[in-house]
């Protein structure tokens, strides 16, 4: 396995990638340019567990660069709302990822235009969510589906299609239009503005910012392959771009919707336009360089084939959770067969079902054990079991960084008396039913004890190290300890099952 190495180089991907977007802005006579940003915009950890050496927020920084000349526009399907769609990295719904990309851009400096909720059907929740942004000084709109679409462009290209839409007041050269993952909307939004602004005597311009599928890597590439995994439930298939190759005689890869997509957008701008278009391929539209960015491919395989199976986990917790159909766990096994690699070769798994299972073997007070395992910085595992006391993951962290600290086993950081007065505080006063403390219980208690005790503090102090690490636990974590988890910059994954047979699981 590779541990610890780079294979992507951040500082030439956004060199290459401000380049390409420059030149998109500047060329012709336009007076601003919609870019679509494909992906995450921010907070990217896809593409850092991927692309070992990528920013996660390289794309954001790169904005910022240009935030003058920027404003941006988000998009958020309203059937995501109203079904509680989650960002895994985050483990937040939609509609509070949406909440959460507003505070992050204006931390960047970036200016929002916007929230746009795509495909509208006046659905209570959706409007409750429009109302709290409302309420917050966040102007919204309301685009309802496109009639016509997608065969009938000259509906599409109408009042009664685009022109249906409320127009979006924008005013600087470039709009991004982004949202919080696919699906969003966000391509009818950049066509939509652009029938408006024609109609307003204004000549303006689409392109897309892409990461994933990189286009000048093989198709069967295992970063390529990664992509799939991580959008099985939207069923993304790579394919190679048959109208680049007509047209240019050279191979590149994208994926099915574009591809699917393309023949009706190029009529759809043309229309519009009154032009040609100027672009001959779905992968022309991408400004897309993320392949140029790569300088080591053995260490980006590995990372790759790494998150196939991590995504595989995840599909099977989900699954579980009754989040995604039986279709998508599927597709995440067949590709995890394509690519040649199987649960086990996540090194983490192993040592966390060997525990569990030994301590089943050995006594049958443990029949219901919990074990979590952590792949250390140096490749060695440390694991932590369930306990009347804390949970698995806790105890996961503590026997952690007390490794890192070279402090012994039998040295407690946290005094007994004060994990019995929390247990007491969460049993007795809270009426909750579990007395086993959380994460963020335990590691609320080692930061009071590291202010009395030296020991707590030189362990909590090595907290930083564990950020990348590999977690394996054999049950499905509470999302109060997988946001912890998360937090600390873990990479986690679980076996579909559930701690308790309770239905209630908080």
């Amino acid at each position: 396995m590779i541990v610890n190495k780079i294979g992507f180089s951040a500082e030439k991907y956004i060199e290459e990638q401000s380049k390409h977007i420059l030149e998109r802005i500047d060329s012709g006579e336009s007076e601003r340019l919609y870019l679509e940003f494909g992906g995450k915009l921010v907070h990217d950890k896809h593409a850092m567990r991927v692309l070992p050496g990528f920013d996660e927020n390289a794309k954001i920084k790169l904005l910022q660069k240009m935030s003058d000349h920027a404003e941006i526009i988000i998009c958020i399907y309203a059937g995501d709302i109203t079904t509680n769609k989650t960002r895994q990295d985050f483990g937040i719904t939609y509609d509070l990822e949406v909440l959460r990309l507003i505070d992050t851009f204006r931390k960047y400096d970036l200016a929002i235009n916007s929230v746009v909720v795509t495909r509208y059907e006046e659905q209570p929740a959706v409007d409750m969510f429009i109302n709290k942004l409302n309420r917050r000084d966040i102007r919204t709109y309301k685009h309802k589906v496109t009639k016509g679409y997608p065969t009938d462009v000259d509906l599409i290209v109408s009042e009664e299609g685009y022109g249906a839409n409320p127009y979006i007041e924008v005013t600087k050269p470039l709009v991004v239009v982004t949202g919080p993952g696919g699906g969003s909307g966000k391509l009818a939004t950049c066509l939509s503005q652009l029938y408006h602004d024609y109609r307003l005597g204004a000549k303006v311009r689409y392109a897309k910012f892409e990461t994933f599928p990189i286009w000048n890597l093989p198709l069967k590439h295992p970063v390529n392959v990664a992509y799939e995994a991580a959008t099985a439930d939207l069923k993304d298939v790579n394919m190679i771009d048959s109208f680049h190759l007509e047209a240019y005689g050279e191979k590149a890869v994208n994926y099915n919707r574009d591809l699917e997509v393309f023949p009706i957008v190029k009529r759809i701008i043309e229309k519009i336009t009154g032009e040609e278009s100027e672009y001959q391929s779905p992968t022309d539209m991408g400004v897309n360089r993320a392949g140029f960015g790569i300088t080591e491919d053995e260490v980006c395989r590995e990372a790759a084939k790494q998150e196939i199976i991590r995504r595989y986990f995840i599909a099977e917790c989900n699954y579980k959770k009754g989040k995604i159909e039986g279709d998508a766990l599927e597709r995440c096994k067949l590709l995890m067969d394509e690519i040649g690699v199987k649960p086990s070769d996540r090194a983490v798994v192993q040592p966390a079902r060997d525990y569990a299972e030994k301590k089943r073997n050995c006594d049958k007070r443990y029949e219901n054990v919990v074990v979590m395992a952590i792949e250390m910085p140096d490749g060695s595992f440390v694991t932590g079991r369930s306990s009347r006391r804390m949970v698995a993951s806790a105890a996961a962290i503590l026997n952690a960084i007390k490794n890192l600290a070279g402090i012994g086993d039998d040295m407690p950081l946290i005094p007994y008396t004060a994990l019995q007065a929390i247990q007491y505080l969460r049993t007795d006063i809270l009426n909750q039913d579990r007395s086993s403390l959380n994460c963020e219980e335990i590691l609320s208690a080692l930061t009071i004890s590291a202010t009395t005790n030296p020991a707590a503090q030189m362990a909590m102090q090595k907290l930083l190290l564990l950020k990348g690490c590999r977690v394996h636990c054999t049950a499905i974590l509470s999302d109060k300890d997988e946001q912890v988890l998360n937090s600390l910059g873990l990479d986690v994954t679980c076996d579909p099952e559930y701690v308790t047979t309770n239905l209630y699981f908080g």
